[in-house]
């Protein structure tokens, strides 16, 4: 007695044309979930020169001061990357071309090159200067963006 063992080839074409259906009606699915939005602090140079950033804030350890960032003419740069966990947030910015400062009356450490600082004491006597950053108030966002522009260099235009 002799087997025949019979394949249907219709088989592998139906597991092909099953998985092609699956892949074609799940993928526009996948691509429309939401997706965690980027909450970072973005600072946007709405002006034509080149400006450097510097960005201080309260954390876990005390008061810190880090820089610098750079951003072009009409461009930006994220000071912060993650969702912003304090209200209050404070920046210096420089332009590095036409000179000028968006600066305020809250006093931290920075120096020429880049840095984190920690604390704000005794800048001059720790070896770094004294600058003045102006205050952000993000009104408890998680996301916050900054415009500077040549005709706000201590008013300030949040978006």
């Amino acid at each position: 007695m002799a087997f025949i063992f019979h394949t249907r080839p219709n088989a592998v074409h139906f597991m092909f044309r099953t998985l092609l259906i699956a892949a074609v009606t799940l993928l526009p699915a996948s691509i429309a979930l939401p997706r965690p939005a980027l909450a970072d602090l973005r600072v946007c140079n709405q002006t034509p020169s080149t400006i450097s950033i510097a960005f201080g804030y309260r954390a876990e350890s005390g008061w810190q001061s880090e820089g610098w960032w750079v951003a072009g003419a009409d461009a930006c740069a994220i000071v912060y990357q993650g969702d912003l966990t304090s209200r209050y947030y404070y920046l210096y910015a420089v332009d590095d071309l036409a000179g000028g400062a968006w600066d305020g009356s809250v006093f931290m450490c920075t120096q020429d090159s880049s840095f984190t600082i920690f604390g704000v004491e005794d800048c001059l006597a720790r070896g770094y200067e004294r600058t003045g950053f102006f205050e952000i108030d993000t009104q408890g966002r998680t996301d916050w963006t900054m415009q500077l522009t040549e005709n706000n260099s201590n008013s300030l235009d949040p978006q």
